[in-house]
């Protein structure tokens, strides 16, 4: 895609994602309370599945900077034999980057800065090294409740995952509610798989920041004509090497920048998709609790799928 291609698609999705002058939740907008009634109907079974990795403490070729977790407590001598009359506490202490390409994360509205603005003309300036004044992950502290929808392309395919490098486009999209007899709608909580993980577990790690699949820019489309409410991917969502000549993750600059939807990266999608496929069925409830940390540009983040 070329630069002006591009620009040309950023201004049309901005233009189709109406919003007040003061708007700060973008297209959660779409998740209207009618809807996460209606979402609550796809709860049958009552069996529940974790969307997220389990956080990585190792450096790897795609995490170089892993999290960090201490135990502060207890102290040698609390414990064992030799020790732990009365009453001890357990304690640790856990330190990580968020946006990192291994450990499952949503992205805040405040998160892309583009062209000296976040999401909705707010300036640039309002992110510091003290926090985010506005766009914060705390717009989400109440959660995201909905009907979640799961488009698992390599099964599209035939395929076990996506190469990296591979674009989803919004073709496989809809040729993947086909087959799997699911039509994503307003205020739905989109998850795209693509195979990240189960590549990652099977040929070993590799250096995602190069090389990844993910949405083609074009694909953004699809968010903006069924108004997603939120979209995840096992995956970061963007595609690399980027489509688009200077800009790296064009995906985010459309989704998080012009239209507010905020993304979850590198889920993890394969116990959801066994259960889909027995339970002959795509969409469930969907539950996405980050963290509220009032400054911050994103959270860890666990989502739940009810079906």
């Amino acid at each position: 895609m070329t630069g002006d291609a591009f620009r040309a698609l950023y201004e049309e999705l901005r233009e189709r994602s109406p919003r007040a002058p003061d708007d700060r939740r973008g297209a959660l907008g779409h998740l209207t309370p009618e809807r996460v009634v209606a979402a609550a109907a796809e709860v049958r079974s009552g069996r529940t599945v974790s969307l997220a990795a389990p956080i990585e403490t190792l450096p790897g070729p795609d995490n170089p900077d892993p999290a960090r977790h201490r135990m502060i407590a207890p102290a040698a001598g609390e414990t064992g034999e030799t020790g732990g009359d009365g009453l001890h506490f357990a304690r640790d202490r856990f330190a990580m980057n968020v946006h990192g390409d291994a450990d499952s994360h949503l992205d805040a509205l405040c998160h892309v800065l583009f062209d000296g603005e976040l999401y909705n003309g707010v300036p640039a300036s309002s992110v510091t090294s003290e926090g985010a004044g506005a766009l914060s992950v705390e717009v989400v502290r109440n959660g995201i409740v909905g009907r979640g929808v799961l488009l698992d392309v390599p099964r599209l395919r035939g395929v076990r995952w996506l190469e990296p490098g591979e674009h989803v486009t919004a073709a496989d999209l809809t040729a993947a509610e086909a087959a799997q007899g699911v039509r994503v709608g307003p205020g739905d909580v989109l998850f795209v798989r693509v195979g990240h993980r189960p590549r990652r577990q099977e040929r070993g790690a590799w250096n995602a920041a190069q090389a990844r699949a993910g949405l083609h820019p074009e694909a953004v489309r699809f968010l903006a004509d069924r108004q997603v409410a939120a979209l995840g991917s096992d995956g970061n969502n963007d595609t690399a090497p980027s489509a688009v000549a200077g800009v790296d993750f064009p995906v985010h600059v459309l989704a998080v920048h012009a239209m507010g939807v905020h993304l979850m990266d590198y889920l993890q999608f394969e116990e959801l998709t066994g259960e889909c496929a027995r339970e002959g069925r795509w969409s469930f409830l969907c539950t996405v609790a980050p963290l509220r940390l009032p400054s911050a540009t994103g959270s860890p983040v666990n989502p739940i799928a009810v079906l």
